[in-house]
């Protein structure tokens, strides 16, 4: 099982490759990045783990080495939000241009991989993957992946909070849905595995629904310029990572929410659409997960009116956060 990491020496690029090294199911780790993954390879292959480590730059096709063989690869690349930097829309234009050319590296050294996004902002970068493997004859749907895993662990962490014990926050399972920035970010509370106390009135839900949308807002902040959530994000990335590798190793009725494209699922996903009233390509649903990469796009389920609300309020942006993907890659490289 080769794991590549694209973006490795950066702030989430090497907690993650760490967190990758840990896993017993990986047996070869690439590690690519402009500048340091030589030196972060060397570092984590002292470790004590199967995997086999090493690390590449741009020169002498390190890309290309870099994806050979490779089974799941891992993008982190692009360049965190700061404060001041509003929104993850700001990010767009440098991200994208780093994702689009990732990604064409992808499609033509290792087009059977599962890639799995956590370049920001995810409802377009996610999109520019997809457009580019089109371009080169080899998508499949089922095997692109928006990681939105850090809502999801945030949900969980935040609800055991509330429930003032944090020992069950392994344990809380909350379904994410939408799509991974600010209002897109749908929580559905009324579904948590662990109920919400009775008591606990409207403005404290607005307030955990708001905390789990605007969470990276809350570590920007505390790290004052010095970066953003990039900790976290490295420990859910490793999450749903550990997920499909699973899951493409046989393990059955793995099922986690994430941002992929409708049609890898056309039952579900027209379902899901139907159920959103909305036309959309991609939307983050929780996914069944198979040795082919989504094996089922599960529908909402019951969901309660003021979270019906929250999914109506999420359409637009998600809508032209896709479309601006796909234009992206539409437009001729100047």
């Amino acid at each position: 099982m080769k794991a590549v990491v694209l973006g490795a020496a950066g702030g989430i690029g090497q907690p993650l490759s760490l967190l990758l090294k840990a896993n017993p199911a990986v047996t070869e780790l690439a590690l690519y990045d402009i500048v340091n993954s030589p030196g972060v390879a060397v570092d984590l292959s002292h470790i004590a783990t199967p995997s086999k480590v090493e690390g590449f730059l741009p020169p002498d096709d390190g890309l290309k080495k870099a994806l050979t063989g490779a089974n799941v690869v891992v993008i982190p690349a692009g360049i965190p939000r700061k404060p001041g930097v509003s929104s993850r829309d700001d990010l767009f234009k440098i991200n994208a241009g780093i994702v689009r050319d990732l990604a064409t590296g992808i499609a033509t050294t290792a087009p059977k991989a599962f890639v799995l996004v956590i370049s920001n902002p995810v409802n377009s970068t996610v999109p520019i993957v997809a457009e580019v493997f089109k371009k080169h004859g080899v998508f499949d749907p089922k095997r692109i992946f928006g990681v939105t895993t850090l809502d999801v662990v945030r949900a969980s962490t935040f609800v055991s909070e509330i429930l003032g014990d944090r020992s069950l926050s392994p344990s809380v399972s909350v379904p994410v849905v939408g799509g991974h920035s600010g209002v897109t970010i749908v929580p559905l509370l009324s579904q948590s595995s662990h109920p919400l106390p009775a008591s606990l009135d409207a403005s404290a839900l607005d307030g955990l629904i708001n905390r789990i949308q605007f969470g990276g807002d809350e570590v920007v902040k505390a790290k004052d310029g010095a970066g953003s959530a990039t900790l976290s994000m490295a420990y859910a990335g490793a999450e749903f990572a550990g997920k499909v590798i699973r899951a493409v190793k046989g393990e059955k009725g793995i099922v986690a929410p994430t941002f992929v494209n409708l049609a890898s699922d056309k039952t579900g996903g027209d379902a899901l659409k139907k159920e959103l009233g909305k036309d959309l390509e991609y939307f983050s649903a929780p996914v069944e997960l198979g040795v082919d990469g989504v094996a089922k796009i599960h529908g909402l389920g019951k969901i309660s009116p003021a979270e019906k609300a929250l999914v109506e309020a999420a359409l637009p942006e998600l809508s032209a956060n896709i479309e601006k993907g796909i234009a992206f890659v539409e437009v001729p490289k100047l």
